[in-house]
């Protein structure tokens, strides 16, 4: 039973007390007395690589990368407890306490308990965090650890003896917190860096994964025979019980069988956006001769130089999916890049643009753009308006950084698959007006 004893005088027993519990194996309701931080550390890493090479092949290549790496960090991130002291509430009881192997009294027959009247006190502190860890020993840790008890998301402490007076007691219940508080601090330092490390530990595996599955894939394919599928291929992952209250849930994905597609490389993508930077400048420096152009007439000057580089394969206003985009690139029959023109008409008028892009990508368009003309005095003002304005769409994921001065880049959700991601630049240019 987790209690912090007095003796009837008032005094603290001493720790060869407690050795003599320790040899006696009373020990249940000692706090960070369990499994060692380095082995908890050992078999997390272990249990996230596992759980990682037991996912479906299927669905692991169907799954966004980054929303597996979501799962496992909220899942094995290790959250240490923190005492909400403004919330302790205390209670008193009558009890009964044994004083057998108390060797200040005189006691005939110590063999048996020796039970007398005397007063308990239970301390009940909420907290937040993982109760598990209550029980893990930090690297840093004091010979005779706090003890107390642990009840769903509330620890409690308890303080008996005979005789007790209300400042003693008060110093007591301070001096056991401030002992549970520094062992908790040790353990959150160690939990810092494992913490930290668990997106990328998990990434890393994950792309290993994919790399080996889609290398398998190749080799299988090319060796001129037919796949043959296997009758018992998990279609699910069930993931093991799990010490958090709330529990993560794998992001949903197709078991279908992975198809690769054809995409733009990340150098070719560059590649378009330069040529269309390039154009971009020469409507800054040259503002007299595009002046009075619409987005149209814009447009069309990009597509003129993306035609240069892509032998007619640049289009304006090609029907694609939902409707028409404004600058379509395709090669061998499939569309490899989609851009939509628009001028800077307030970032609601830029979030429905995003829409509009939505609405015309199509599985395979992974790598798209949007370019903003301005005709405003404060082109800043505008830079500075469109993350916050991206990052305002339901279907953003995540910022890619971009080097650009006048550049965003992020990750959008498809609109008609969350786990299917598509990259979107926004380019932002100049057009001032004519004088």
């Amino acid at each position: 039973m987790p209690f912090k004893q007095l003796n009837p005088s008032g005094l603290l027993q001493n720790n060869f007390y407690y050795m003599i519990l320790a040899m006696r194996g009373e020990l249940d309701d000692y706090l960070f007395y369990g499994e060692n931080w380095s082995s908890i550390e050992d078999g997390l890493k272990n249990s996230l690589q596992s759980e990682i090479d037991k996912i479906d092949s299927n669905r692991l290549l169907n799954s966004s990368v980054d929303d597996l790496c979501d799962y496992f960090e909220e899942k094995f991130r290790v959250d240490v407890p923190v005492l909400d002291e403004d919330q302790i509430v205390v209670d008193q009881r009558e009890t009964e306490i044994d004083v057998s192997h108390d060797q200040m009294r005189w006691i005939r027959d110590r063999s048996r308990p020796f039970y007398i009247a005397a007063t308990l006190v239970e301390v009940t502190i909420p907290f937040s965090g993982d109760r598990g860890a209550f029980t893990i020993r930090p690297t840093t840790y004091t010979s005779m650890p706090p003890r107390g008890e642990i009840s769903k998301n509330t620890l409690i402490l308890k303080v008996q003896g005979t005789d007790m007076k209300p400042l003693q007691v008060r110093g007591e219940i301070d001096r056991m917190i401030g002992e549970i508080k520094k062992h908790l601090e040790w353990l959150r330092d160690n939990a810092r860096g494992f913490n930290e490390r668990i997106r990328s530990n998990a990434s890393e595996r994950i792309n290993w994964r994919r790399e080996k599955l889609l290398a398998d894939q190749s080799l299988v394919a090319n060796l001129g025979f037919p796949l043959k599928e296997r009758a018992d291929a998990p279609r699910t992952i069930t993931a093991p019980n799990v010490r958090r209250r709330i529990t993560p849930v794998m992001p949903p994905a197709s078991t279908a069988p992975f198809k690769p597609e054809p995409v733009i490389s990340n150098d070719d993508y560059e590649h378009i956006l330069k040529v269309m930077t390039d154009m971009a400048l020469v409507m800054e420096r040259s503002p007299s001769a595009f002046v009075a152009m619409g987005e149209e007439a814009l447009r069309s000057h990009f597509l003129v130089q993306l035609n240069g580089h892509y032998k007619g394969q640049a289009s304006g206003e090609t029907f694609n999916y939902e409707g028409k985009t404004d600058i379509l690139i395709r090669s061998d029959g499939k569309n490899i890049f989609i851009a939509e023109c628009k001028f800077w008409g307030g970032a609601k008028k830029f979030r429905e643009t995003i829409d509009q892009l939505l609405g015309y990508v199509s599985w395979r368009d992974t790598k798209t753009a949007i370019v903003v003309f301005n005709k405003n005095k404060n082109f800043s003002k505008v830079v500075a308006a469109i993350p916050s304005a991206v990052k305002a769409h339901p279907n953003f994921k995540k910022e890619i950084h971009d080097n650009g001065e006048s550049r965003f880049r992020c990750v959008l959700a498809h609109k008609n698959d969350k786990n299917r991601e598509m990259i979107l630049t926004v380019l932002a240019f100049d057009v001032p007006q004519g004088s």
